[in-house]
């Protein structure tokens, strides 16, 4: 029989199933409630996060043996024909036919019971995390803000291109980098002078995980106009916090013939695309972040969609700062990077909504980015967003070939490391501009989750390397 029936996900059972359609369901036990006569289970398989509820009658074939193996945790596969439901909570429920047990869970040992578990317990069972409400909800939110990401980019006619992992340019200039090497480090080879001998090593020179894949972006802009990477890069910042990763995965466009301003209203509209696509695909997941994680998961969305950001310079926003009747933490002067505390203060407490700064001090910015003509600033833009502070970073690109070997060599880089990206400005330079959005930083500000170890399957984290 279960040969010959409809296998369908009970996301879609419960949006449009009908009673008296037979089917079957697939997936793992959550609770299990026996009655006299009969018994109900709630099923999940990931599609959603209401479960659906099955009823086992006593009659069923094997019905005392099927309920021991039916405990929270195992696997099943039932097929049965939907009844109306007389219940609150959902229109139809699962009448079992025959029920197949396929993995059994020993109910003395699985760590998940129908209880509330914290995120630092689940942190330590990230093999099974995933079938808790919390964090169904937040992988299925994670998938939507990557399908949106596609979309964006996809119907504005970008290329999708796959940067290197593995690189010899260290994108940000600040030196936190995970090396690679096939060298036995039981017995590196060295140099007449003692240093490592690279030539000897599987690239013959040293190389890294990348921390960007911005650069090789605008070689590849230079030939398609408008591209965006969309993959995994990697910081050794030895910093064990809510909010950082050494795994994470950045989203980067470039567009040749394109200016700030042209950056500045791709990454809004890009922001509003992927809140306004997941609001309307994962509905029922953001109502649970609202009520059990963060209360104005759903505020902060519609905020958003339906606002025009701010725009405002970083000599105006310091301004406003320095003016503030708050008392930072941090110190406010014009030439310091702004804290996460500044840029919170701007959107939460001046602009009650998303804010883009710009045209930074140039000795806080990467080398890349275009000198304005007052030679102290560049074109540079920051999207800070209530809640979380910065959540995209760009610039105009510096393509003045002259301009940028000196921004290189003021920062202590070697032109001769860069003759590739130097040559992008020696043959048929175009204006052009980028950004980048962390994606696990954005799915943490959409879910209101208070770690971003927690928006991501398997997190990477000094010290910790499971699975």
């Amino acid at each position: 029989m279960l040969d010959s029936m409809v296998n369908r996900r009970i996301a879609e059972i419960l949006r449009s199933g009908q009673p008296d359609e037979s089917l079957i369901v697939q997936g793992w036990v959550r609770t299990k409630r026996e009655l006299k006569d009969f018994t109900f289970i709630e099923v999940n398989d990931g599609s959603s996060l209401a479960n659906l509820q099955v009823i086992l009658d006593q009659d069923l074939p094997e019905y005392d043996k099927i309920l021991k193996k039916l405990n929270t945790g195992a696997s099943v596969e039932v097929a049965g024909v939907l009844v109306a439901s007389v219940g609150k909570g959902q229109r139809v429920e699962l009448k079992a036919e025959k029920v197949k047990v396929c993995g059994e869970a020993d109910p003395e040992t699985y760590p998940l019971q129908k209880k509330r578990h914290s995120f630092e317990f689940l942190r330590t069972i990230g093999h099974l995390r995933s079938r808790t409400n919390s964090f169904g909800a937040v992988f299925r939110v994670r998938n939507a803000c990557a399908n949106a990401i596609h979309q964006f980019f996809q119907e504005r006619g970008f290329l999708w291109v796959q940067t290197p992992i593995i690189t010899a340019s260290d994108c940000e200039g600040a030196g936190e980098l995970f090396s690679v090497t096939s060298l036995n480090l039981k017995d590196v080879p060295h140099t007449e002078t003692q240093a490592v001998d690279y030539s000897k090593d599987f690239f013959g020179r040293p190389t890294y995980l990348t921390v960007s894949g911005q650069l090789e972006a605008e070689v590849m802009a230079m030939a398609f106009a408008q591209v965006y990477t969309f993959g995994p890069t990697f910081r050794a910042e030895n910093s064990n916090t809510s909010r950082h990763l050494a795994e994470f995965w950045m989203v980067e466009p470039e567009m040749a013939f394109c200016n700030l301003q042209g950056n500045m209203d791709l990454a809004e509209a890009f922001l509003k695309h992927i809140f306004q696509y997941v609001m309307e695909t994962c509905s029922e997941d953001l109502e649970f972040f609202n009520q059990r994680i963060d209360n104005t998961v759903l505020a902060t969305a519609e905020n958003i969609i339906n606002n025009q950001f701010e725009r405002i310079t970083y000599t105006k926003a310091i301004a406003l700062l320095e003016k503030a009747d708050v008392k930072f933490e941090y110190p406010v002067s014009w030439g310091l990077d702004l804290q996460s505390e500044h840029e919170r203060y701007l959107c939460e407490q001046l602009f009650h909504k998303p804010a883009i700064v710009t045209d930074y001090p140039a000795q806080i910015k990467a080398f890349y980015m275009r000198l304005n003509e007052d030679e102290n600033t560049v074109r540079a833009m920051d999207i800070l967003a209530p809640k979380i502070g910065e959540i995209i970073g760009g610039s105009q690109r510096e393509e003045r070939l002259e301009v940028l070997e000196r921004r290189i060599i003021a920062q202590g880089l070697k032109t001769e490391d860069l003759w590739w990206y130097l040559d992008l400005r020696r043959y048929g330079t175009v204006p052009h501009a980028g950004f980048g959005l962390g994606f696990e930083r954005l799915v943490q500000f959409m879910t209101g989750m208070g770690n971003i170890r927690d928006v991501i399957p398997f997190p990477r984290t000094p010290q910790n390397a499971e699975f």
